[in-house]
């Protein structure tokens, strides 16, 4: 019944959206502009007509806690959490075999790059409220950022624009004893702006053993010397403590997803993180023909893990330098841009392994034991990068691009250096990885791109070493070739929007983490994968009267992935299905918006079977969600503006899994654990304070 039901608000949602396309404008009252609008800041991925940026217009569909949600709006994008600091983002399918977190895609926090050596993100470590805006390159043609094979993902905070100084608190309570409070202060004049946040939050969790607690600070400021010069500095604090209820095997999931995994449950396992960014970068415009933006950075994360089979101490300092330039010139009465630059990221990441003697800790979890390991790897990443964008006429522009990158690692044992030398390096060749974008406007706001680039992905920390410690010389970067074709149509008077794209991935020397014990795994390159699917983007504005404005939009992500040669062992998986991607996606929704601040916003979610195995034995169920947030905002006189918000998450209360472990092993005779249950249906509630000074 319930599919029925979702199918006849798929009709209606189509039959109204097309229905209003020629209501002309002069026939009613314009509404005024009240639906918050996605970012106004300009695309950092210069030339790339086909990046998605989000915003606040998103972010107002979900709850404040995660920005998992509004990234899985976009299509093409699949963010599996298994908690709040367990995520792995994948693009078009890369990434979707890395076991725990998020690999093979660039992020970067305010231009800063925050990937570390090995190509490891965590968007887990940044607070949604902080954000202005978060922008998406799918595939490897962001040249300027790194051309990885998944893309690029942009973080940008919230900056102080407008000339005002203002205090701002929002504070938000929930199901599993939610309680997360923003604070900020903002300031802006002609010469110096400044936003600094605060923010903590508390949640116990749906499942045991489910507990997280983070606090964290921000400080985004500039000086404006002179109409050519800023200096800007950026610093971002986290600290939080996460217990880990892990994976559940499908039995355990059907009987009870609230429980945690036995031995995790049993050691009280749990992660304990620090983590810092601190930028500082100067823009300086030289000419009204050339600028340039100039960073510094550096990065420190201690994390402390206690799990079952033993317990990871580790930190990682992390530094570098970042300047790219952006200029213009005429060529037959046409302005031609260009930009090129380069990027150092160097870190040094040390970390040790220690016995967990939890089993005789009389039922207190985790104690740490004697030293198992005590390792350190210097990591270095350079790229360098141009574009060129060439306008051959008013309605046709092409943009070259290349982007040039070396990486090296460098492993030292310090564990067992007297009774033998595992230590080792590892250079890689360098890489070049062209990029050519063509684009064609045939009419106004109505454009066709073409898209051929080429990227990369570096092994991940364990695919570079063997079990023994010892670094593997064989194992390669995987490459690919990305091909895309799409378009973005704005009709009836920029009110609709259609975005719709055909992409088509072949990566070679695919990088397999082939698991040989219960934290062991080994690297290696199996074979090839073809990445191919369509995406479809819609929103539509419609003004239905002159209070009122609704907005139905959609996303759909068709995702054909297969393994084109992938033999593991003696089975040969060729031809398979790609393991850890659903072959179909959809996100829809309905906002609508009172010019007296009210609004009410629903979005339905659908994520298709999973294959969990490379056998294809196995697959997840297919799931929809449906969740719902509504609030009214008001300002009470020229200083004072509240805002009152309440949603609810799974409104249906359907029992699913939010993440899986693809070819999960078992150990001690206990059934693989498979699955990460995703919360049943639960609420929040928020109560926003700011004050214009």
């Amino acid at each position: 019944m319930r599919n029925y039901f979702f199918i006849l608000f798929y009709i209606l949602f189509i039959s109204i959206s097309f229905g209003q396309v020629n209501i002309a404008n002069d026939s009613i009252t314009q509404l005024e502009e009240v639906v918050l609008m996605d970012s106004l800041k300009a695309k950092q991925a210069t030339g790339i007509v086909s990046s998605k940026v989000i915003g606040a217009k998103v972010f107002q569909n979900f709850s404040p806690v995660e920005m998992v949600s509004s990234l899985n709006q976009v299509s093409g994008v699949y963010v599996l959490s298994g908690a709040l600091n367990t995520n792995r983002i994948t693009i078009r399918g890369v990434g979707a075999r890395t076991p725990f977190g998020t690999d093979k895609i660039r992020l970067y926090y305010n231009e800063i790059p925050v990937t570390n050596g090995t190509g490891f993100s965590t968007i887990e470590a940044y607070d949604l409220e902080n954000m202005n805006s978060i922008e998406v390159i799918k595939g490897p043609k962001g040249t300027t950022f790194g051309a990885n094979l998944g893309g690029t993902i942009i973080l940008n905070p919230k900056e102080a624009i407008v000339e005002s100084t203002t205090l701002r608190n929002n504070f938000t309570v929930g199901s599993y004893g939610l309680v997360k409070n923003s604070l900020g202060f903002t300031h802006a004049d002609d010469k110096l702006s400044m936003e600094l946040r605060y923010g903590h939050m508390a949640i116990d969790g749906y499942r045991d053993n489910n507990r997280y607690e983070r606090d964290g600070i921000l400080l985004n400021t500039a000086y404006k010397f002179n109409r050519k010069s800023k200096i800007a500095f950026l610093m971002n604090y986290i600290d939080y403590t996460a217990q880990i209820a892990s994976s559940l095997s499908q039995t355990a999931f059907d009987e009870d997803p609230t429980q945690a995994a036995f031995t995790w449950n049993a050691a009280k396992g749990y992660e304990a993180n620090k983590y810092s960014l601190a930028g500082l970068s100067y823009s300086h415009i030289f000419n009204q023909k050339l600028s340039n933006i100039t960073s510094v950075f550096y990065t420190y994360l201690d994390h402390y893990e206690a799990r079952p089979f033993n317990i990871l101490d580790e930190f990682t300092n992390g530094y570098g330098f970042r300047t790219r330039f952006l200029g213009d010139f005429i060529i037959k009465e046409k302005a031609a841009q260009y930009s090129f630059g380069a990027e150092l990221y160097k870190d040094n990441y040390n970390w040790g392994t220690f016995e967990n003697l939890y089993e005789g800790n009389n039922g207190n979890g985790s104690l740490q034991g004697g030293a198992l390991s005590d390792n350190q790897e210097f990591r270095t990443q350079f790229n360098a990068f141009g574009t060129l964008t060439l306008p051959f006429a008013s309605y046709f522009s092409a943009q070259l691009g290349v982007n040039i990158n070396k990486t090296e690692y460098d492993f030292r044992d310090m564990f067992n250096t007297a009774t033998a030398n595992t230590s080792g390096k590892r250079s890689f060749d360098l890489i070049f990885l062209p990029s050519l974008n063509l684009n064609y406007t045939f009419y106004p706001k109505q454009n066709i791109y073409l898209n051929i680039s080429r990227g990369y992905s570096n092994p991940s920390l364990e695919e570079t070493l063997t079990p023994e410690g010892i670094i593997n010389p064989d194992i390669a970067q995987e490459t690919g070739t990305n091909y895309e074709l799409g378009s973005q149509l704005s009709l009836d008077n920029n009110n609709l929007k259609i975005e719709v794209t055909l992409y088509r991935m072949a990566i070679k020397n695919l990088l397999v983490a082939q698991r040989v014990g219960e934290d062991e795994f080994i690297g290696k390159n199996a074979g090839s994968t073809k990445h191919q699917g369509i995406e479809l983007d819609i929103n539509y504005k419609l003004t239905l009267a002159p209070k009122f404005q609704v907005t139905p939009f959609l996303s759909y992500s068709y995702s054909n992935h297969k393994f084109v040669e992938f033999i593991d062992g003696e089975n040969d998986y060729s031809g398979n299905p790609l393991t850890g991607v659903p072959k179909h996606r959809l996100n829809s929704g309905l906002q609508m918006q009172w010019r007296n601040g009210l609004y009410w916003n629903i979005t339905h979610q659908y994520i298709g079977a999973i294959p969990l195995t490379d056998a294809n034995t196995l697959s997840s169920t297919s799931f929809s969600l449906l969740n719902t947030r509504m609030g009214y905002k008001k300002q009470l006189s020229h200083t004072i503006t509240v805002g009152l918000d309440f949603g609810i998450n799974n409104l249906a209360d359907t029992h699913y899994a939010q993440s899986v472990l693809i070819n999960a092993s078992s150990f001690g005779g206990r059934a693989p654990r498979y699955f990460y249950p995703g919360n049943d249906r639960n609420y929040y509630g928020s109560l926003l304070l700011n004050y214009r000074l």
